[in-house]
């Protein structure tokens, strides 16, 4: 089947509230004309601001409520965007959730979670469209990891196990999907300017922009459907953070 790019491309977003993933929404209005921009997250107050952000960009912005580490309601978030737009373009798995807490002191149900947010998430999502995507023939998908799914740190016992997760996880699916026409890219942020490193004690100054983030997402799809970005990895220019 021909990978032709759609002159009206669907993107999903999800984590699209707030941080990175409004920054990912509103770079993907600003630079893709005629986009479709499907916003996901639990916080609408949160969503109802990146969509007017975005509508004013000349994007058509959707909000779809999810909670996407439940699979009942991920299963009609899908059938949601589904039913409005059809099979999407880009699936972007950004949504995630950071609590740290040293190993001997994490619960089972902290652990839990830190994997439901940032692990269950992603492969729940990622059913809900790649099928699609696969039977079309063309798709881009980009899994949210970060330098804790290339590297341990104290107090990450939970949130480094999820991100290490993505990072096999997006190994497996890119293995399977690409002879179908499916780009999966997996992404590691470093310290970028979000809700995600408040009361971090890192000044901003040190930090990446969300902005700077999100344009490595445009890069890559950009790409010609010859070329698949694997792995993106962001650092601050100062630090190794």
């Amino acid at each position: 089947m021909a990978a032709r790019r759609s002159v009206r491309p669907v993107v999903v977003v999800t984590g699209a509230s707030q941080g990175i993933g409004a920054a990912i929404a509103g770079a993907f209005a600003r630079e893709v004309q005629g986009v479709r921009l499907a916003l996901v997250a639990r916080t609408e107050a949160g969503l109802r601001r990146t969509a007017q952000a975005c509508r004013k960009a000349g994007a058509v912005a959707e909000l779809f409520l999810c909670d996407v580490s439940n699979a009942a309601s991920v299963e009609l978030m899908g059938a949601a965007v589904a039913g409005r737009w059809g099979v999407p373009d880009v699936l972007v798995n950004n949504a995630g959730k950071f609590a740290a807490r040293p190993f001997l002191e994490t619960t089972a149900e902290e652990f839990d979670a830190m994997i439901a947010a940032n692990l269950r998430s992603v492969f729940l999502v990622s059913r809900a469209f790649a099928g699609g995507m696969a039977k079309r023939g063309r798709g881009d998908i980009f899994n949210m990891s970060s330098i804790a799914g290339l590297g341990a740190y104290t107090g990450g016992s939970g949130y480094c196990a999820a991100k290490f997760g993505v990072t096999g996880l997006s190994k497996v699916m890119r293995a399977e999907l690409k002879q179908c026409g499916v780009r999966v890219t997996a992404v590691y942020p470093g310290a970028t300017v979000s809700p995600s490193w408040d009361g971090s004690g890192v000044p901003t100054t040190r930090m990446m922009p969300a902005e700077d983030v999100a344009a490595a997402f445009l890069l890559a799809y950009r790409l010609s459907r010859r070329t698949v970005l694997e792995e993106i990895t962001l650092r601050p220019l100062e630090g190794d953070i």
